[in-house]
Order: structure tokens, then C-alpha cells, then sequence
């Protein structure tokens, strides 16, 4: 889950006692079935099968890069400056399109 969606689903429990449990039920499944993006972290974009496919195919090897660790809680935007033109712009836009292309939900 990306932090964005983490967030969300925070907001909406923390707000649940004002609009209700419906409510908070509706938003909550949302936030859940969230597609994934660009904008999400390398973590979570390798936790599902679908975009860490897409991640080694445009970034191969990075599963297993020995600084993961270092960088997986960084966005690829985030990333692009350290990487020694290993990330660039090109990239992550091939990334984000493929991204894009998967099945909703």
C-alpha cells in the first residue's frame, strides 16, 4: 500500500465517528483497490508481481540490488539523482505507461 493510500485510509477511520461506519467502509475499499503509480514507493511497487515485473523490465536487477534497502522507501523521481543515469526520465515515464496499461483494480 503506498503512503498516499496508507494516509487516506488513516483519514478515514480518524474521521469515521462523523460520517459513519458506511461511509468509512466505502472509502476504506477505495483506498484498497488504489492502482499503483509512479509515485508510489519502490517497495510497494515491488511488493506486487504485476509493477515489480515492470520494474525489471526496464530496471533489471533491481529486486536485487544490494543498496535496496537504502532506497526502497524512495519514489523513482525520488531516486533519478542518485542513480547514475541508471533511472532517468525516459525510463520512469516507460514505467508509469506500462503502469498505466494494467488491468483496474
Amino acid at each position: 500500500m503506498s503512503k498516499f493510500t496508507a494516509a487516506l485510509a488513516a483519514a478515514a477511520i480518524a474521521s469515521a465517528s462523523l460520517i459513519g461506519t458506511a461511509a468509512l467502509a466505502e472509502t476504506v475499499t477505495v483506498a484498497a483497490t488504489a492502482n499503483p503509480t509512479v509515485d508510489d514507493s519502490i517497495k510497494d511497487l515491488l511488493a506486487d508481481p504485476d509493477t515489480a515485473a515492470i520494474l525489471e523490465k526496464h530496471l533489471p536487477g533491481l529486486s536485487q540490488h544490494p543498496a535496496l534497502p537504502q532506497f526502497q522507501d524512495m519514489t523513482l523521481d525520488e531516486v533519478m539523482p542518485y542513480s547514475q543515469g541508471a533511472v532517468t526520465a525516459e525510463i520512469i515515464e516507460a514505467i508509469d505507461a506500462d503502469i498505466k496499461a494494467l488491468p483496474a483494480g
